[in-house]
């Protein structure tokens, strides 16, 4: 009888992850940094139906990078997920981090226990009365969850884009100067993107109960002005 073939189980995680690193690495970067009046939040994407980044709840935002159907199928989840418990409960009881962890734990597991992982990185993005309290949480491929604080990138090049926001992002910005940096830092030296290549959308404090809202073409052009 023929042994069957033995891999070793480092191996299967390194090859796992590795397939996922490539598939996100293909698609294009998202950076997410906070402002004197909420959080910003800004995607290099030139489709005009396809989005990148969308409201989940009250003041609650997600955006994610990788396998458009994979991730867009986490949004729907975080979505249903986040009106149940607000249904059942209270509004105020829909939080980022336990919308988070459960991201988590279904990355995690779809990693560990799946053929293929999902090839994502996703945001959970929390905006509070005050900017001590506004939340930003990194969920990787892998089911990694990370607090981030004040800034985020996510998809490929991702430590180059990171230096070049940390060099200009303050958290005192105004809303103008945290789109000008963003898309800076996206497009680096060597490109120029425009208000048809991104896609922008904020989560504001002094927008009412509901805090998300997605900046049009001609808003983020006279930004980059």
């Amino acid at each position: 009888m023929n042994q069957p073939f033995y891999v070793s189980p480092e191996q299967v995680m390194k090859d796992r992850a590795d397939y996922a690193r490539k598939g996100i690495a293909r698609g294009r970067a998202l950076v997410a940094v906070q402002y004197v009046d909420g959080i910003v939040l800004v995607a290099e994407n030139t489709s005009n139906t396809l989005r990148k980044i969308s409201e989940i709840y009250d003041r609650i935002g997600f955006a994610g990078v990788g396998k458009y159907n994979e991730f867009d199928s986490l949004r729907r989840f975080g979505v249903r997920n986040a009106d149940v418990k607000g249904y059942q409960y209270s509004r105020d009881d829909v939080e980022a981090r336990s919308l988070a962890n459960e991201y988590a734990q279904i990355l995690g597991q779809t990693f560990t226990h799946e053929m293929k992982p999902l090839e994502v990185e996703i945001l959970v993005a929390e905006v509070g009365f005050t900017q001590e309290s506004d939340q930003l949480f990194h969920i990787m491929y892998d089911g990694t969850l990370v607090d981030e604080q004040g800034m985020s990138v996510l998809g490929g090049d991702a430590e180059a884009i990171s230096a070049r926001l940390s060099e200009t992002w303050r958290k005192e910005d105004d809303l103008r100067a945290a789109v000008r940096g963003c898309v800076a830092a996206l497009c680096g030296p060597d490109r120029t993107l425009g208000a048809g290549d991104t896609e922008v959308a904020v989560l504001s404090r002094s927008n009412g109960r509901r805090c998300f809202r997605r900046l049009d073409d001609a808003e983020v052009s006279g930004f980059l002005v």
